[in-house]
């Protein structure tokens, strides 16, 4: 708030002689803004993650593939990949992230570290492939199953359990002589 004091004369000065203008001037920042810095939350450290990837698109996944090991190309890895589906993905692609990149050779321009690149794959894929595993798993374990059951013999009968029980303390039971 500013305030203009006219005085009419210098001799005179009483409260009806003088007038006085008001003008007010609302100022809508906060207060803090103004006198203080702006406090940043402060983040808890974490490692450096060396495989962050930007965001997958929508319907996508990104996957890190093993483009080389111990100083050997995986062209066969990259290749079956590739036949699957997926996708190598160029850092072009994402012009706002600082990214590393393959900077020479048939893969220059994709975003890769240490012998893995990047690629995209889509959900359906993955899916599938899922399930495909999935199933995988639980034919071998009826075979196993089948094999096992086919050297049960009566007197020592084998249960299918698949149940694993973690106990701790709890009162011990009398003992087969009654201790």
């Amino acid at each position: 708030m500013t305030k203009n004091i006219n005085k009419k004369s210098p001799a005179k000065s009483t409260l009806a002689d003088i007038e006085i203008e008001e003008d007010i001037v609302v100022d809508k920042t906060p207060r803090n803004a103004n006198l203080r810095e702006k406090s940043i939350r402060a983040t808890e450290w974490r490692p450096p993650n060396n495989l962050e990837a930007p965001p997958a698109p929508d319907g996508y996944k990104h996957r890190w593939l093993r483009a080389s090991a111990r100083g050997y190309e995986d062209n066969q890895n990259i290749i079956s990949r590739l036949r699957q589906g997926y996708e190598l993905v160029r850092a072009d692609e994402y012009p706002d992230w600082d990214l590393p990149t393959q900077e020479d050779g048939k893969h220059a321009g994709v975003i890769g570290i240490g012998g893995l690149l990047l690629a995209r794959v889509p959900l359906e894929v993955v899916e599938s492939r899922n399930k495909y595993f999935s199933r995988q798993t639980t034919d071998q374990m009826e075979s196993v199953d089948r094999d096992l059951f086919k050297e049960e013999h009566k007197s020592m009968p084998i249960h299918k359990e698949r149940q694993s029980r973690v106990t701790f303390g709890g009162s011990r039971g009398k003992n087969e002589s009654g201790n």
